[in-house]
């Protein structure tokens, strides 16, 4: 997992980079391009059987949802400091408490609600809403957790009858497809160096999503889970030695809340599923959307 976080912080970073120099659309057509590669090698490792689907509706929406999740996110690093944005991201999961109950009919302990309301909490000392509108970048990024959110609630519905390997083809096919509808109206032809970045970008993405991947199916969520944290750390390393950007106390003490917060979520659920847990695999993106970010 930590392994996983460097990468996607690596991503991140080249993605905020590359949104300097050529349009937004442009940058995730090529994020998601590079990606497929591995997506599809891994479907012809695993046989046409992967291809197979009985929700493609499903793979659709859930395509829609998370690509409109990375192009925020993507937008937000070019809005505010690479950490900011990555701090405030980690509101996904509490997103995802709150919709798994009128979305997935879950139920929610009074101790979870606590933690996220606690969390939320943290989420509103890094916005610092007033009398003023709140930040832009800070709106972007909490617009990219609600809906990467919704595409993690997709993902589960999906995850109850589909192949892991069928839902990250499909999505990486799908979002490939429609960013590269939109290049005739935004395009900047990229130098060899901006290529190279574009594929190196494409390519940690990819190894992100196969170690957080990997991690998950080497131990229970509750030990995994506290380790995609790390990326903040990464991104905060990231973003001083490329653009000198330094995250405020205010930043850190509300990041340091809602990690708390997503802590004391995990233990508690701990406690609940230990039984459970060794003969579970989660799959799925860390850091909540910097997972994701797809």
């Amino acid at each position: 997992m930590l392994i996983a976080m460097a990468l996607m912080t690596v991503m991140n970073a080249l993605a905020k980079s590359l949104a300097e120099s050529y349009p937004l659309t442009e940058v995730t057509f090529f994020r998601n391009l590079f990606a497929l590669v591995p997506a599809a090698a891994m479907v012809a490792a695993g046989g046409r059987q992967c291809l197979r689907t009985t929700h493609p509706l499903g793979h659709a929406w859930r395509s829609v949802i998370g690509l409109t999740s990375m192009l925020l996110l993507f937008w937000s690093y070019h809005l505010m400091p690479l950490a900011n944005a990555v701090a405030i991201s980690y509101a996904a999961p509490l997103f995802v408490t709150a919709l798994s109950v009128p979305l997935l009919g879950e139920r929610v302990r009074a101790h979870r609600w606590s933690a996220v309301g606690v969390g939320f909490i943290g989420v509103l000392v890094m916005v610092r809403p007033s009398g003023e509108a709140i930040d832009s970048g800070a709106l972007v990024a909490l617009a990219a957790a609600f809906s990467y959110a919704l595409a993690m609630i997709a993902m589960r519905q999906l995850g109850r009858t589909e192949r892991p390997v069928t839902t990250v083809f499909y999505f990486t096919l799908i979002c490939t497809v429609l960013t590269g509808l939109t290049l005739p109206f935004a395009w900047v032809t990229p130098d060899w160096h901006g290529f190279a970045l574009m594929a190196l970008m494409g390519l940690a993405g990819a190894g992100s999503q196969y170690f957080s991947t990997r991690a998950y199916s080497l131990a229970p969520a509750v030990v995994i889970g506290p380790f995609s944290y790390s990326g903040l750390l990464w991104a905060t390393l990231l973003g001083w030695l490329m653009w000198g950007d330094v995250p405020t106390p205010v930043v850190l003490t509300g990041a340091g809340i809602v990690i708390l917060s997503g802590l004391i979520v995990l233990l508690r659920e701990a406690r609940g599923t230990a039984p459970a847990a060794k003969s579970r695999v989660a799959v799925g993106g860390a850091n909540g959307p910097t997972a994701t970010a797809g």
